[in-house]
C-alpha cells in the first residue's frame, strides 16, 4: 500500500491521531522508530534547524530537498508544510508538482500574505477569501494523484476572528480540500466548536506556548477533530538538551556528568538504520 493510501486509511478510522513534527530527518526517523504512524514536516522546524525564524525566509527548493530526503528515509506517511504555495495561484501548481514528485502523503497550505509568519506571532496578514479558493482549486486541479491529501490551513482567526475563519475554512472545503486546519484559535471553546462547524475533518495544531490550549488527546478527540500535528516538541527537547550538554562541556571540559543522560552508540545507529545498510554491503560487497 502507498504512503498516501495509507495515510488515508488511518484517516478514515474514527480515532484522533497523533503525529509529531519533525525538524530534520533524523526525526522524523525517530518518530518512526518510537512507533508513530505518519510524521509531520513543520517548515517552522526546519527554519531553525537552518538557524533562521519562521518568517518565510526558506525557499521552495530548499524545503522540497528536506522534504524529499525525509520521504526516502522513512516508511510511513509524511504530512508536509507548504507555507503560502510560495507565491500565488501559479506558483502553488509548481509547488503541487514539486511535492507531488517528492512522494508527501499530504501537505498542507495557508492563506496568509507571503511572505507569512509563524501562525502564532502577532502581526499575520491574509489574503482575500477569494484568493486562496483559488489557490485551493489549483492545488487539486494540479494534483496527479488523487489519494495525495490536500490540508487547507487559515490564519485569519487572529485579524478576522473565529467565525470568519471558519467561514474562510468552509470555503476552502467547498473548493476540494480534503481537510481543515484553523491555525491559532484561542480557547478550549474555540477549539470545540471548530471540528462541528466544518464540513470535513479538522486538524489540531498543539504545542506549549502558542495561542492555542495545548488539549490532551483524548479531549481533542471528543471534540472531533480527526488529525493532530505537533511541530516544536522535538526540537524544543532537542533545544533544551544541546543547551545541557553544551554548558557541561563548558565547565567540565568532558561530559561524563551528563554521559548517563545521552543515547547510546547503537541508540544513534538505530536511528539511522545502519544494519539496513550494513546488509546491502554483505549483499552486492562481499566477493568483491
Amino acid at each position: 500500500m502507498s504512503a498516501r493510501k495509507e495515510l488515508r486509511k488511518l484517516l478514515a478510522r474514527p480515532q484522533y491521531l497523533v503525529v509529531p513534527g519533525a525538524y530534520d530527518t533524523l526525526t522524523a526517523r525517530l518518530a518512526q522508530v518510537a512507533g508513530f504512524e505518519a510524521v509531520y514536516l513543520t517548515g517552522g522546524g526546519y527554519s531553525r534547524a537552518c538557524g533562521y525564524p519562521d518568517v518565510g525566509l526558506l525557499t521552495m527548493t530548499e524545503n522540497v530537498q528536506f522534504i524529499a530526503r525525509t520521504v526516502e528515509a522513512v516508511e510511513i506517511p509524511v504530512i508536509a508544510d507548504m507555507d503560502t504555495g510560495y507565491g500565488n495561484a501559479v506558483n502553488v501548481v509548481r509547488a503541487v508538482r514539486e511535492y507531488e514528485k517528492a512522494e508527501v502523503a499530504a501537505f498542507h497550505i495557508e492563506d496568509q500574505v507571503s511572505p507569512k509568519k509563524c501562525g502564532h506571532y502577532e502581526g499575520k496578514q491574509v489574503i482575500s477569501a477569494a484568493e486562496m479558493v483559488g489557490k485551493i482549486k489549483a492545488a487539486v486541479d494540479t494534483r496527479r494523484d488523487g489519494d495525495m491529501i490536500i490540508i487547507a490551513r487559515t490564519d485569519s482567526r487572529a485579524a478576522e476572528g473565529l467565525q470568519a475563519a471558519i467561514e474562510r475554512m468552509n470555503a476552502y472545503l467547498e473548493a476540494g480540500a480534503d481537510l481543515g486546519f484553523v491555525e491559532a484559535p484561542q480557547s478550549k471553546e474555540e477549539l470545540a466548536a471548530i471540528p462541528k462547524a466544518l464540513r470535513k475533518p479538522a486538524v489540531a495544531n498543539i504545542f506549549e506556548g502558542g495561542k492555542t490550549p495545548a488539549l490532551p488527546a483524548r479531549e481533542l478527540e471528543a471534540m472531533g477533530f480527526r488529525l493532530g500535528i505537533y511541530p516544536s516538541q522535538t526540537h524544543r527537547a532537542a533545544i533544551a538538551a544541546a543547551i545541557k550538554v553544551l554548558a557541561v562541556l563548558k565547565r567540565d571540559g568532558d561530559t561524563g556528568a551528563i554521559e548517563h543522560e545521552l543515547a547510546t552508540f547503537d541508540d544513534r545507529e538505530v536511528a539511522v538504520n545502519t544494519w539496513r545498510w550494513r546488509g546491502i554491503e554483505r549483499e552486492y560487497l562481499e566477493n568483491i
